[in-house]
């Protein structure tokens, strides 16, 4: 079937992207304001780790009804419903008077964002052909982490001038602004394209729920897939959206803002790496699974100089690391296209929301672990020992190094080809 509406397919993407900006925002930015969070709120490391982690937690158990959702009523509706309960989540958590409510703010925040990529995503399949895929996913990542710069250097700043809650006030202002220019604009499928649920329901009328997700949780290969993914998100997360600016501050003795800078070079590597991605697997690897075993591999070898000879670099080369820590994360995003290869249409975004399950529970599970781990060593007046943090990384080492040699006996569903 011919795509049409090019110029406003790229419309809806520019809509979309400020939605999923604003998602990865509020996912990544507990790095920067931990401590002033901590000190505001009377925080304990472990309470620390559980209210990062139950973002991830309820985001990942979301995406389990989401895919029949995003099939039912598409993915204009579905974003933009949930995009008030983000804007609820967003008011409550800057407004928070303690531990309780903002850990009730952030579970509105993982439940109101937990539908903006996959039903993005969705939305794409009618705009994109298949070959434009792969690409354009990377793309929507790659400005989406435009919110993953905003919650580093400039957060730290904007913190330091007028405090942590009126900076999450504004956002949640714009939030609710977003929220009703993507129901307003967005559309699930071109004007002369039949509207999703024809579409999808003539396709999947004999494929059930049930039946989908047998197909999907019995294939060997999409479940290694799967703890590649809860390991690769989990390392990321547990370095960009939480530890890694408490580490940067207790560990090398930077300031917020010198932390938000080196972890905004982090985010700079992500998008440079989404940016190319696409093009790497298909002209460079030919191959979705080449692509995430070498992009794996670089971001486990980089990871493991938190173990102590991160804190020897000086700045330059730090912020050098961090850079090329975001671009080994990068090749993650590869996971998106390798999914819609191996499952036919019809169930195709039950396969991502389920493939997104396993990302957003590493993220939950790996942080709030390492919050335990952490919390276990004495803590001073300038925080946790470099000790403390050098044996929390372990865990996410050590996941993404079993991952990875597990994932070796995936099979690899289709080879990507230079025309595409």
């Amino acid at each position: 079937m011919p795509l049409t509406g090019t110029s406003r397919r790229w419309r809806i993407f520019g809509v979309l992207a400020l939605m999923y900006i604003l998602a990865y925002f509020y996912r990544i930015s507990l790095a920067v304001v931990a401590k002033d969070l901590s000190a505001e709120l009377g925080l304990t490391a472990a309470q620390l780790g559980t209210l990062s982690g139950v973002f991830f937690y309820v985001y990942a158990f979301v995406q389990i009804p989401l895919g029949p959702l995003l099939d039912r009523f598409g993915g204009r509706v579905v974003i933009s419903t949930f995009g008030v309960l983000t804007s609820a989540g967003g008011f409550l958590f800057a407004l928070a008077p303690g531990y309780a409510p903002a850990l009730g703010a952030r579970v509105l925040l993982g439940i109101g964002t937990a539908c903006v990529l996959m039903g993005t995503l969705k939305i794409f399949t009618h705009w994109f052909s298949r070959q434009e895929f792969a690409t354009v996913s990377g793309y929507m990542v790659a400005v989406g982490n435009l919110g993953n710069l905003a919650a580093t250097a400039p957060l730290a700043l904007a913190v330091a001038a007028v405090g942590w809650r009126h900076s999450f006030l504004v956002v949640a202002a714009i939030q609710t602004l977003i929220t009703c220019l993507v129901y307003g604009y967005a559309r699930d499928t071109p004007p002369r394209q039949a509207p999703h649920h024809a579409v999808n329901g003539e396709a999947s009328a004999g494929v059930g729920m049930m039946a989908a997700w047998r197909a999907i949780f019995s294939d060997r290969s999409f479940l290694l897939l799967g703890f590649l993914s809860f390991s690769w998100y989990g390392a990321y997360m547990v370095l960009q959206g939480l530890w890694g600016g408490p580490y940067l501050m207790e560990c090398v003795g930077m300031d917020r803002s010198g932390a938000g800078q080196v972890l905004l070079c982090t985010s700079l590597g992500f998008i440079a790496g989404c940016l190319v991605v696409g093009k790497v697997s298909d002209r460079l690897f030919r191959s979705h699974k080449k692509t995430l075993i070498a992009g794996q591999t670089l971001l486990l070898c980089l990871m493991t100089l938190m173990l102590g000879p991160a804190e020897s670099l000086p700045r330059p080369l730090l912020s050098a690391l961090f850079f090329l820590i975001g671009v080994g994360v990068s090749s993650g995003v590869t996971i998106y296209p390798f999914v819609r290869e191996m499952f036919p249409t019809e169930i195709v975004a039950t396969a991502l929301t389920s493939l997104n399950f396993f990302v957003l529970l590493g993220a939950a599970t790996i942080q709030q672990v390492m919050g335990f781990v952490i919390a276990r060593f004495p803590k001073s007046g300038s925080g946790y020992p470099p000790a403390a943090y050098h044996t929390a990384f372990l865990i996410p080492i050590g996941a993404l190094l079993l991952a990875i040699l597990l994932f070796l006996r995936a099979r690899d569903p289709g080879k990507a080809h230079p025309e595409q």
